[in-house]
C-alpha cells in the first residue's frame, strides 16, 4: 500500500520550499524525490514518512482519552491537540503499524451502502464520513477519512482513487474515482457493485470446479500412499518373515509399497518439479497469457470460464462505455477487469493497436484479436448495425450471468458426484486388498 512522504528543498533562489510523493517505501520515494529534484533544480534538505502517532488526552475531570493520528513529525499531532485546547497530553510513535488488505467483503458493502446512499440524495463526503466512523476494518476506516479529506481538498478523484487501488482493486478505484466525475455516482458505484458481486462468484466457482476437486484428489492420494507405504507392510510383511504365500493383490501392493519406500523422494521431486517450474512461469506475463488461454480451452469447463470473463467484459464496458465506437479507454479497463490475461491481450495487444494505427472499427478489430466466441460478435454485429451496441454490451452480460450462473452449479454438483465416484471407487480396492489378507492361512504341516 502506498506511504505518503514528505520532502523539504532549497531552489536555486534560495528559497525553501516542500512536496509531498507517494510510494511503497522510501527508496522508490527517494528516486521520485531525486526525479523532482532534477527536474525544478531543487537541493532536498529531508525527507519524512506519514507515520502514525498514539497519543493520549488527559481531561479536565481526570478521564483519559486515547487516539491515533497518521502525521509527518511528532509536533504536527501536539500542534493540533493544543488548537483543540488539550494541553495535558502524551504522544508517541507507534512501533508497529501493519496495514492489511480490507476484505474483499468489506468493499463491497461500502460500495453498496454507498450506492444506497447516494440514491438517497445524500452528499459523498457524509457518506465518507459517515461509513468510515462505522467500519470496523482499521485500514478500510482510514482510507475513507484520507479520501474524504483529500476530495475535500480539491484534488481530482480519479488520482485520488487511484493511490488506493491495493486496498479496493485496480477496477473497482478506477470506477470509484470515474464516479466523483461522473453526473450519475449511484449508477457508476451500482454498476461497480455488480461487477465485484459477479467477480467474487467467478472466483467462488472456479475455487469449487477446479481447485477443490483437485486439493480433495491430492489429500486422498497422500492418505493412500501412507497407508500403503506405512501402515500395509507392517501387516502384510509379517506373514511374508514366516514364508507364508502371499495372495495376488496383496503381494502385488507390497511390492508397490517397498517401491514407494525406497522411491519416495525421486515421486516426490517428479511431482514438485513441475508444479515449481509451471508456478514460477505463470508469474510471468506470457505464462498469464498462456495459462489463461489453455484455460478456455479445458473440457467442461473452459467454455463457462470463457463465458464467464466475456461476462465480466462487457459488464464493465457497458458501465464506462462513453457512445463513442472508439472507445480506447473503455475497452482497456474493460480488458483489465475481464481475469483473462490471454483475452486482455488480445484486445490490449491487437484490438486497439488495429483500432489507432489503422482506424478498423470495434467489431472488425475484435474479430482479428480472435479471444470472443461467434455468438458475441454476432450480437455485437447486430447492435452495432441497429445504433445501439451499449444495448448490445448490456443484453451480453445479463445472458452469460444467467447461463454461466446455471450451468457451473450443474457442473460443480457433476464434479462433485465424479470425485466422489473416484475415492469410493479407490476405498473399495484398499479394502478388498486389506480383505484378502484374511483369506492366507499358513502351512500347518511344518509346523
Amino acid at each position: 500500500m502506498l506511504s505518503e512522504f514528505r520532502y523539504h528543498a532549497i531552489n536555486r533562489a534560495g528559497k525553501t520550499m516542500q512536496g509531498t510523493v507517494y510510494a511503497k517505501n522510501k527508496r522508490t520515494a527517494e528516486k521520485l524525490i531525486e526525479q523532482n529534484a532534477q527536474k525544478f533544480n531543487l537541493t532536498i534538505q529531508k525527507i519524512h514518512k506519514k507515520r502514525l502517532f498514539l497519543f493520549t488526552v488527559k481531561l479536565p475531570n481526570g478521564k483519559k482519552v486515547k487516539g491515533r493520528q497518521y502525521a509527518f513529525e511528532k509536533s504536527e499531532v501536539e500542534n493540533a491537540l493544543r488548537k483543540m485546547g488539550h494541553q495535558n497530553v502524551k504522544i508517541e510513535p507507534a512501533l508497529i503499524d501493519i496495514k492489511t488488505k480490507p476484505p474483499y467483503a468489506s468493499v463491497l458493502m461500502f460500495i453498496n451502502l454507498s450506492t444506497f446512499l447516494l440514491k438517497e440524495k445524500m452528499s459523498y463526503d457524509k457518506i465518507l464520513r459517515m461509513l468510515a466512523d462505522d467500519e470496523a476494518n482499521l485500514t478500510l476506516r482510514e482510507a475513507l477519512k484520507k479520501i474524504e479529506s483529500e476530495l475535500k481538498k480539491g484534488k481530482e478523484g480519479t488520482e485520488v482513487f487511484a493511490r488506493y487501488e491495493d486496498i479496493f482493486g485496480k477496477f473497482p478505484a478506477y470506477m470509484l474515482g470515474l464516479a466523483t466525475k461522473s453526473g450519475n455516482m449511484a449508477q457508476v458505484h451500482e454498476a461497480t457493485s455488480k461487477f465485484m458481486e459477479r467477480d467474487m462468484e467467478y472466483k467462488k466457482s472456479l475455487r469449487k470446479a477446479l481447485l477443490s476437486p483437485a486439493m480433495t484428489v491430492l489429500f486422498m492420494f497422500a492418505a493412500v500412499g501412507y497407508y500403503i507405504g506405512v501402515i500395509f507392510p507392517k501387516t502384510a510383511g509379517l506373514f511374508e518373515d514366516f514364508g507364508i504365500d502371499l495372495p495376488t493383490m496383496t503381494a502385488a501392493t507390497l511390492r508397490l509399497s517397498e517401491f514407494i519406500g525406497t522411491y519416495w523422494w525421486v515421486m516426490l521431486l517428479m511431482i514438485l518439479t513441475p508444479i515449481i517450474i509451471l508456478g514460477a512461469y505463470w508469474r510471468t506475463e506470457k505464462g498469464r497469457i498462456k495459462r489463461d488461454k489453455m484455460m478456455i480451452k479445458l473440457p467442461l469447463i473452459g467454455h463457462l470460464l470463457h463465458k464467464s470473463s466475456i461476462e465480466i467484459f462487457f459488464r464493465v464496458f457497458a458501465a464506462i462505455y462513453s457512445g463513442s465506437e472508439n472507445n480506447i479507454d473503455t475497452l482497456t479497463a474493460a480488458a483489465e477487469a475481464c481475469r483473462n490475461s490471454y483475452m486482455e491481450h488480445g484486445v490490449k495487444e491487437i484490438a486497439i493497436p488495429l483500432m489507432l494505427k489503422e482506424g478498423m472499427g470495434l467489431i472488425p478489430a475484435l474479430i482479428k484479436a480472435n479471444v470472443f466466441n461467434r455468438s458475441t460478435i454476432n450480437r455485437l454485429k447486430s447492435g452495432t448495425e441497429a445504433g445501439n451496441i451499449l444495448s448490445s454490451a448490456k443484453q451480453i452480460a445479463a445472458f452469460y450471468e444467467k447461463e454461466t450462473t446455471y450451468k457451473m452449479e450443474v457442473l460443480i454438483e457433476s464434479i462433485q458426484s465424479l470425485i466422489g465416484a473416484f475415492i469410493a471407487i479407490v476405498i473399495t480396492l484398499l479394502t478388498i486388498v486389506s480383505s484378502e489378507i484374511a483369506l492366507v492361512s499358513p502351512d500347518t504341516s511344518t509346523m
